[in-house]
């Protein structure tokens, strides 16, 4: 029963890399003032997913409570590919809530690897509009100097 769910967390964790990858692109094409959009619409969502029963499961449609994981990330994803500004930064933020519960506690090496790269993905949102140099933007004086 092991490998079987070993296989489901490296399946999910493929899954959410890949994703990953694009919500990166996408929170980098955005400008100052829709990243600022999106760090309200995040802390937002991530006050909503806490509240939530079964924060992994925030937003899904049709969840059963003990699965490991919901279709919230596949919204989010949908959401993000959307020509719909709007639409698309509620999708990043529901993403980056739902899939920082998801991988929350998880005790698999890899999955805790992608805690960490959602966590550093916020934090440079985060360092982006609130006026903290990031550490790109310091390499970047430096060089200039």
């Amino acid at each position: 029963m092991k490998m079987v769910f070993r296989a489901l967390a490296l399946s999910r964790y493929l899954s959410l890399r890949n994703q990953l990858k694009d919500l990166e692109k996408a929170i980098q094409s955005l400008s100052l003032d829709q990243r600022r959009a999106l760090f309200s619409l995040t802390q937002k969502e991530f006050s909503n997913a806490a509240g939530s029963a079964i924060p992994h499961l925030y937003c899904s449609e049709n969840a059963e409570r003990y699965s490991p994981w919901g279709n919230g990330t596949a919204i989010a994803m949908d959401r993000i590919r959307s020509d719909n500004l709007p639409l698309r930064l509620r999708g990043i933020a529901l993403w980056l809530a739902v899939t920082y519960h998801e991988t929350k506690d998880v005790p698999y090496g890899e999955m805790q690897t992608l805690h960490r790269q959602v966590m550093r993905t916020m934090r440079l949102l985060k360092e982006s509009v609130g006026g903290k140099p990031s550490a790109e933007d310091k390499l970047a004086s430096a060089s200039a100097a």
